[in-house]
């Protein structure tokens, strides 16, 4: 046992001996290769040191250079720069060198002007002493003073210019209307043939079929009542008669007429006719009427393109729809003269857009919402005023029927138009009177002496007169013309106005056999 203890313990003992021995090695290996990596590191670090050196005097060397070259170009550039501020020095001087010898040879001009002058204002003295002398001869010559010749001269050039100014003026006047008739037979033309037209119709009472006469008796009721309160609650009187499945709606009113017509039809479709369901209808229907009116002003407007309306003048448009004038329906007369206003004003080189709104507007003062006694045109200027609408279109509307001064183009273009559409055949009812004024204009002119044929053309707006050369003399051809226009104006009714064209010709024929 001892021996195995003291083997152990020998075995021990020589470990730890090898283990220290082993430590001394690796350390000594570890130091020497501390060194070598301290002695590279050294090494790298003198080389990088180099190399960033070398580096630094490149980029510095670079630098430089460029330094150098900007300092050059620079130099360069204020030379340039210097030696043009010299040659503009040198420029100015050479002008201001020029402009003083000029301006001593202005002097020496103007004082050579001077001594002309004096010398120019002697000659005149004399001429004026000469020309003195030399009159004073021509009056004891002449036996006139000087004054009394200039008078008598000036006497002669005034009646001679007098009489060239007169023809002159007399044939400048006649070019001037042949050119201005006939660009404005042209744009009218123009202006009704590109624009369509409606007839007439008739508008004071409205024909009401019924499905048969047994409806006639409920619409009276018992002792009258309902006829009573259907005529009290529309103020459209209802006329029964013996004509068959018929009634007639009378009232002057077109809007109240509609009105009725509508109640009446559906009162009739629901079969309950009795004052309290006849007063409730014609309230509904009422309010109907007043949106179909605003929708039509509405359609109306947008149909012409006309934008910005104020909407009381929209639903006064649309109460046009129920106006008429002589048989003429207001609302489209007013859309005919708006289109033709908008034709005319375009060839005249207008405002399109604003002379579409005074035709369409020119009316509006027909359709009121109580009965004034101011006439239509200042009532609608009125309105439009009121609305906010442009000064040119409330001047055109106010003043289509002369009841104010026209302070616009426009103006005479809403007349026109508006004549234009009033007083061509069928657009409104009374076509018999009509050719009873065509007729008695004919027969008015053959009643002159010398008048061989009376035609009057162009529906009435022109009276064309043919005269015998033999018994008459163009004095009498002017003084007829005159005459006859005084007298149509002053005995005859008529729309527009009337052209009176006297023609004398005297014709010669010759035969050869």
């Amino acid at each position: 046992m001892e021996v195995i203890v003291f083997i152990l313990a020998g075995l021990v003992g020589g470990l730890g001996l090898g283990y220290v021995v082993f430590v001394s090695a690796r350390k000594n290996q570890l130091e020497s290769e501390r060194t070598r990596i301290l002695e590279e590191a050294k090494s790298q670090g003198e080389s990088l040191k180099k190399d960033r050196i070398v580096e630094a005097k490149e980029k510095y060397m670079q630098l430089r250079s460029e330094y150098e070259r900007e300092t050059n170009k620079r130099n360069s550039e204020l030379s340039n720069a210097e030696n043009r501020l010299r040659q503009k020095e040198q420029s100015l001087d050479d002008k201001m060198k020029s402009l003083k010898q000029k301006e001593d040879e202005t002097t020496q001009k103007s004082q050579r002007l001077d001594a002309q002058m004096e010398a120019y204002k002697t000659k005149e003295k004399e001429l004026a002493t000469l020309r003195e002398q030399q009159l004073a001869k021509l009056e004891s010559i002449a036996g006139l003073s000087q004054n009394d010749a200039k008078d008598q001269m000036i006497e002669t050039i005034k009646a001679k210019s007098h009489t060239e100014g007169l023809t002159i003026a007399k044939n400048i006047v006649e070019e001037a209307k042949l050119g201005a008739t006939r660009e404005a037979k042209r744009i009218v033309l123009q202006t009704i043939q590109r624009t369509a037209a409606e007839l007439a119709i008739d508008n004071t009472v409205t024909a009401f079929p019924l499905e048969s006469d047994d409806v006639k008796g409920r619409i009276i009721g018992r002792e009258g009542r309902n006829i009573k309160a259907f005529e009290a609650a529309t103020g459209v009187e209802i006329l029964i008669d013996d004509t068959p499945e018929t009634i007639v709606l009378s009232c002057y009113d077109p809007i109240r007429r509609e009105v009725a017509r509508v109640s009446l039809e559906r009162l009739i479709r629901d079969g309950r006719i009795h004052p309290a369901r006849i007063e409730e209808v014609v309230e509904k229907t009422k309010k109907q009427i007043e949106e179909e009116v605003i929708e039509w002003g509405e359609r109306t407007v947008v149909d012409l393109g006309i934008t910005g309306l104020h909407p009381e003048l929209i639903r006064y448009v649309g109460r046009m729809r129920f106006r008429s004038s002589y048989g003429q329906n207001l609302l489209k007369h007013s859309r005919e003269v708006a289109r033709l206003c908008a034709t005319m004003a375009a060839e005249m080189g207008l405002n399109v857009k604003l002379a579409k709104r005074a035709g369409l507007l020119h009316d509006i003062g027909k359709c009121p919402d109580n009965d004034e006694e101011t006439p239509h045109a200042l009532l609608g200027m009125k309105l439009c005023e009121k609305y906010g609408e442009h000064p040119e279109v409330v001047n055109a509307v106010g003043a289509h029927h002369d009841e104010i001064e026209m302070t616009s183009l426009l103006s005479p273009i809403i007349q026109a138009c508006d004549a234009i559409s009033g007083s061509r055949p069928g657009a409104r009812r009374g076509d018999e009177q009509y050719v009873e004024r065509i007729k008695e204009m004919e027969n008015m002119a053959l009643s002159y002496p010398g008048v061989e044929k009376a035609f009057a053309i162009q529906a009435g707006r022109e009276l064309r007169i043919i005269m015998g050369a033999e018994k008459t003399t163009d004095d009498q051809a002017d003084t007829l013309a005159f005459e006859l226009s005084n007298r149509i104006m002053t005995e005859m009714r008529y729309p527009g106005q009337v052209k009176i064209t006297v023609i004398r010709e005297k014709r010669s024929v010759g035969v050869a056999k």
